[in-house]
């Protein structure tokens, strides 16, 4: 009987280690979720009204400007890029982005998929890691991003994506990323990066009308691929925010359980010990009964 208790009280003291390990966890997401939720929430707005304006252009293009990044052209070869964390013990929000992305990849590109025509650039090491062990081609340049998250470090994934739109190498880029509600709410969002989309006119409304200064052209070019980096920086944002509150609200979760097992263990405990002492006093009763006799 000493030695289930030593058992018990050994599993005790491991689930209360890892109890305190989940609590740590918990407060350093949550904090890190505030600096990260300020990010997007300022973010998002801007980025927003960048995505109109950009699709507004495009939508009231007549043709007499070449929109090279709105080209859209059959579609022989796609990249991929899918925004996970470094990390993991976040849930299913890994697994969650990755699943999605095999089924981007499954539903809209198998016949590229079976030539061997989708490549994956991966932003985050848990993404770049099974991609590579799954035998995709990928992109191993800008999976550590998230080691020192800024603006240039997201631009120089973008521009990767445009340089090789624009020179035919790819014929379709699609994003997977994880778009930010609350500490507890993730959407899992998958959406065309490339070629810009154009705004479908609604019945009764005006066409778009600008006036450009300088010209047209000078304009566009400098402001489709300022505007294209400002999409992916405000997914990389989305991420880094979605990530932390999936990690919190995972190392909540787990707190709770571990809770939930102490009780039951003490509960083994007290029955065991019980048990033993009750043992104990009949051996001595009984020993004394044996003398007396």
């Amino acid at each position: 009987m000493s030695g289930a208790l030593k058992e018990v009280r050994n599993r005790i003291k491991s689930v209360q280690s890892t109890q305190q390990i989940t609590k740590a966890m918990k407060m350093v997401s949550a904090a890190k979720l505030r600096r990260a939720q300020d990010a997007i929430t300022q973010m998002r707005p801007y980025a927003q009204k960048l995505q109109e304006v950009l699709s507004n252009i495009v939508s009231s293009n007549d043709g007499d400007v070449n929109l090279a990044l709105a080209a859209e052209r059959p579609i022989e070869k796609v990249l991929v890029m899918i925004v996970t964390s470094d990390r993991g013990l976040c849930g299913g929000y890994n697994s969650n982005l990755i699943k999605l992305t095999r089924q981007v990849i499954l539903e809209k590109y198998s016949s590229q998929q079976a030539k061997g025509n989708v490549q994956v650039l991966p932003i985050g090491k848990k993404g770049y890691e099974h991609f590579l062990k799954s035998g995709f081609s990928v992109v191993d340049q800008y999976w550590d991003i998230f080691t020192g998250l800024s603006f240039d470090r997201v631009q120089a994934a973008s521009k990767y994506a445009m340089d090789a739109f624009s020179n035919k190498e790819i014929d379709a880029v699609e994003l997977v990323y994880s778009e930010f509600k609350n500490a507890a709410t993730q959407r899992f969002v998958a959406e065309q990066f490339l070629p810009v989309h154009k705004i479908a006119p609604q019945q009764g409304t005006k066409k778009a009308d600008f006036i450009f200064e300088p010209s047209k052209e000078i304009l566009i070019s400098e402001l489709m691929p300022k505007i294209l980096n400002t999409q992916l920086f405000k997914a990389v944002l989305d991420a880094n925010a979605s990530e932390h509150g999936a990690r919190m609200t995972a190392m909540d979760k787990a707190s709770d359980n571990a809770n939930e097992l102490l009780k039951s263990l003490k509960i083994s405990y007290n029955r065991a010990r019980q048990a033993a002492i009750t043992t104990e006093l009949t051996e001595i009763v009984s020993g004394a009964a044996a003398l007396n006799g």
